[in-house]
């Protein structure tokens, strides 16, 4: 029987991931320290009795040896996320408490077999695009300057041209211009680098926009699909940045975990970064309005020219790669919303966060508004 680490195994992704290992027949142990920010009510209810269960902090050495004794896969899922003004913290979780589960693993000679990280397109500074004399073009960040001025479009580095969005790979350039996406970037370097270096095989799986039954009601800094709803349940508009217009890759949650254990099972990505999603881009003023069709609640969005630097304006991941193994979305975006509301609607006591953190991610300057 094989044995499986989820670090962060009580969330969104992590929960789905040890789930379906336990129906596939895996020996599973969770790690997970029950961030307030995510898990306000203590341990969900959906972690399986099937699965042993540590409530432990990834920085804490001792508790991330025993989490990882006798273990031959590690599923890294653990992470501090979003648009949160804490550097410190996403540093110390995402960058430090990587560094050290792997040192730990080094230095005990454990007998683990393979990592996988969960990375992000985060690391991306911003997505592909179409030039219309150069073709595929990889953009850099867009100015603040430029953002400032309202002028939301992405232009050719190379001509100055408008591009038009394309599907990202693999080998496009990485930076991570936001404090979570360049801790992002550590992780998976970081693994990437130690496999190499002590010859265990790792993969660093680059997530789309994930979402479905799980993800937190209580974060307001992460997972646009909750945040809109949390928004519509309590009678308030979903806030769109910018104008509404950029595009994300949804990728329904259950599908990101096939991909994990899919990543595990196959040598052929071994060593390699790798994007997971659906591939397709939706604009997230569509996901604001069709969430608020499903729910009929009738609000319009909230436009008010607000932005945040370093943010990607579309971002839809080429998944070539990962379909060469045998990988294929199966939960389109309509089926996966319908999911996520059946689930959030037998939440009780669903709040709006969000009000309040806008109003620090405006002090914190995370969140700037245009000059026209």
């Amino acid at each position: 029987m094989k044995r499986a680490l989820v670090t962060g195994g009580a969330g969104l992704i992590g929960s789905h991931i040890a789930d379906l290992l336990v129906r596939e027949g895996w020996k599973v142990r969770v790690l997970d320290n029950l961030e307030p920010q995510t898990h306000r009510r203590g341990k969900p209810a959906w972690i399986s009795n099937q699965v042993e269960f540590i409530e432990g902090d990834l920085r804490d050495r001792e508790t991330v040896s025993a989490a990882l004794d006798n273990i031959d896969i590690v599923f890294h899922e653990a992470a501090y996320g979003g648009f949160m003004p804490e550097i410190a913290k996403y540093v110390h979780v995402n960058s430090l408490g990587t560094a050290q589960m792997l040192e730990v693993i080094r230095e005990k000679n454990l007998p683990t077999k393979k990592i996988i990280v969960a990375s992000s397109q985060a690391v991306y500074s911003e997505g592909a695009g179409i030039c219309p004399k150069h073709r595929l073009v990889f953009p850099k960040v867009r100015p603040i300057e430029q953002l400032r001025r309202g002028d939301w479009s992405v232009h050719c580095p190379i001509c100055n041209a408008v591009t038009e969005s394309a599907a990202t790979p693999e080998h496009a350039p990485v930076g991570g211009e936001t404090v979570y996406g360049l801790t992002k970037v550590d992780q998976e370097r970081l693994v990437l680098l130690w496999g190499k270096q002590v010859g265990i095989p790792t993969v660093a799986l680059r997530y789309s926009c994930t979402y479905g039954p799980r993800q937190s009601i209580f974060n307001p800094y992460t997972g646009v699909i909750a945040i809109f709803c949390t928004r519509l349940l309590n009678n308030l508009p979903p806030v769109l940045y910018e104008d509404g217009e950029q595009l994300r890759d949804f990728c329904f949650v259950e599908d990101i975990a096939r991909a994990n254990v899919l990543a595990a099972e196959t040598d052929k990505l071994d060593g390699l970064p790798v994007n997971v999603g659906s591939s397709r881009g939706t604009p997230i003023r569509e996901i604001a309005e069709q969430l608020s069709a499903a729910l009929q609640i009738d609000l319009q969005p909230e436009v008010n020219g607000e932005f945040r630097p370093g943010e990607m304006r579309h971002i839809t991941s080429d998944i070539t790669r990962i379909r060469g193994v045998g990988y294929e979305p199966n939960i389109d975006l309509t089926t996966g919303i319908e999911r996520y509301l059946d689930w959030i609607r037998l939440q009780s006591d669903v709040r709006d966060y969000f009000s309040e953190a806008e109003t620090i991610l405006r002090s914190k300057g995370i969140v700037h508004r245009a000059v026209n």
